[in-house]
């Protein structure tokens, strides 16, 4: 009991966030500011441990069996720990507390331990995708001024690399606003072109590292400072403005937007999964939990 009281303690004093719907590009961090998404859980769990020691000395031996030369026993006390350092005390205590930081630990990435309606919530009804025939399609709804997605994508990147040949995973930028539209034109001009690979990482890193907004007062001064940006690996302007303005991006576009509309999506970084499952940072309880839950989710619904 003392344990789950002290995981569930432990995950209220994770603060986790999120980049909502209403923020605008200038209300991110300065250049070179951490983007960290919450604060560390250390803090949190050092602010229980105060609060155990009590709880820990009653749960310890009272006495301890001595084995003699002859073969006796003999049953002894334990001294009572009253200031003076008592080793055998701390010798106990201190195993007391690795066995319980170790439950804890184990109890909180156990994958047995998702929970619908806390972890993830179910969409209701599950939703139309478009990945093929026995794949499982896995969305992350993300902007790229956001520095909690900036945060995650590293995390995010090196599950693509290696997640199983059943996922169908893409990204999708939301459009809340006209800063949103404008960088969300960026990411499927890009796409349009081939170089999201090469790129993508790039764009974050000119947003949150060099401090390049990449978006302007205006659509236009928006996409002339992008072209500037693209400029500098090799692609053209010609090339990057016929593509900025063509078909295949409006669509792209046109199909994001129905996306976020359809789930309702109202803060980023956010996932779903197979069109059936939501979840984000606050849910899954940190960001690395958030990648671990989507493959936990992916991997059942490929067992269906």
């Amino acid at each position: 009991m003392r344990l789950r009281q002290w995981v569930l303690c432990l995950g209220v004093g994770l603060v986790l966030a999120a980049c909502g719907k209403h923020q605008s590009a200038t209300e991110r961090p300065a250049a070179g500011a951490p983007a960290a998404s919450r604060p560390a859980a250390a803090p949190a769990n050092a602010a229980v441990m105060q609060q155990k020691p009590a709880e820990q000395a009653s749960d310890l031996p009272s006495k301890i069996t001595r084995m003699n030369e002859d073969g006796s026993e003999t049953v002894e006390d334990v001294p009572s720990d009253s200031g003076a350092h008592n080793p055998l005390l701390a010798a106990v205590a201190s195993t007391v507390a690795a066995a319980t930081s170790a439950a804890s630990a184990a109890a909180l990435t156990g994958p047995t331990l998702w929970q619908e309606g806390v972890n993830y919530t179910r969409i209701v009804p599950a939703q139309p995708t478009a990945a093929p025939p026995g794949q499982v399609e896995v969305l992350e709804f993300f902007w790229y001024a956001c520095p909690h997605c900036n945060s995650i994508d590293p995390m995010v990147e090196s599950w693509k690399r290696t997640k199983p040949p059943y996922v169908s995973f893409s990204r999708v930028h939301v459009m809340w606003n006209e800063d949103h539209r404008s960088l969300a034109r960026l990411y499927y001009t890009l796409e349009s072109l081939g170089k999201l690979d090469q790129l993508h990482a790039e764009v974050f890193k000119e947003i949150h590292v060099n401090g390049d907004p990449l978006v302007a007062t205006d659509p236009a001064g928006s996409e002339r400072m992008q072209a500037a940006f693209v400029k500098k690996f090799g692609i053209s302007e010609a090339a990057f403005r016929e593509k900025y303005h063509s078909f295949d991006v409006d669509n792209a576009m046109r199909k994001a937007d129905e996306l976020v509309q359809r789930y309702r999506v109202d803060g980023v970084p956010r996932f779903i999964v197979n069109g059936k499952y939501i979840a984000d940072v606050a849910s899954a309880g940190s960001p690395e939990r958030l990648v671990s839950l989507v493959g936990d989710l992916a991997a059942q619904e490929h067992k269906r």
